[in-house]
């Protein structure tokens, strides 16, 4: 079958945390290469696409940004419902991004229609504006965050800089590839483990500790 006539699969991911943290920016860098420094706050939700290929697999990334607000916090059961994987996003410069991360966690999982398995809904953690001040602000040090991680069954985890767009593809694509994973009802180690150099070669380079 020719890439044409060749099936694609819509992933649906969420991106939660709070207002600030750089959501917006980390699409907006993914997809159309760009930073913006004027911030602008998220109303509601948007939605941006980016099609690739994971393997033989023809896939189309559907990702969604909420609004960090509390006050939207309430529209979250209609944009969550049918997601593959959920983004929690925190800025490393911000305590407080990173104390309210089980606050988006525990809100995600009551309103996606309480997942079957909501222990082993998949998950990925990424630290965000590690470049801001040369890391010299930072509060929250990549220690926390994989304790963090490891004590909520291992949640990947990646630093990122949507200004510079460090780690951002490699971010992107782990969410894909576990979205992909969760999609086809797969065991997301053996999955990774059998994908061709996948795994390993991802921790190795230190873009996704799945």
């Amino acid at each position: 079958m020719d890439g044409s006539t060749r099936k694609r699969t819509l992933l649906k991911v969420i991106l939660l945390g709070d207002s600030g943290v750089g959501k917006t920016s980390m699409m907006n860098q993914y997809v159309n290469k760009k930073f913006s420094p004027h911030y602008k706050s998220t109303i509601g939700a948007d939605f941006v696409t980016k099609e690739l290929q994971i393997d033989d697999k023809q896939v189309t990334l559907q990702i969604w940004d909420t609004a960090g607000q509390e006050r939207f916090q309430s529209l979250g059961a209609a944009f969550y419902r049918g997601a593959e994987c959920c983004v929690l996003v925190y800025d490393v410069n911000v305590l407080r991004s990173f104390e309210t991360l089980n606050t988006w966690r525990e809100e995600f999982l009551k309103q996606q229609a309480h997942p079957a398995e909501p222990d082993n809904f998949p998950f990925i953690l990424l630290g965000n504006k590690i470049d801001l001040d040369g890391g010299n602000s930072r509060v929250v040090s990549e220690w926390q965050a994989k304790e963090w991680c490891d004590s909520r069954g291992n949640i990947a985890y990646l630093e990122t800089s949507a200004k510079e767009g460090y780690n951002v593809d490699e971010a992107f694509l782990c969410v894909a590839r576990t979205a992909l994973a969760n999609e086809q009802g797969c065991d997301l180690d053996n999955y990774f483990l059998g994908m061709s150099g996948s795994l390993s070669d991802i921790e190795r380079k230190g873009f996704c500790a799945c």
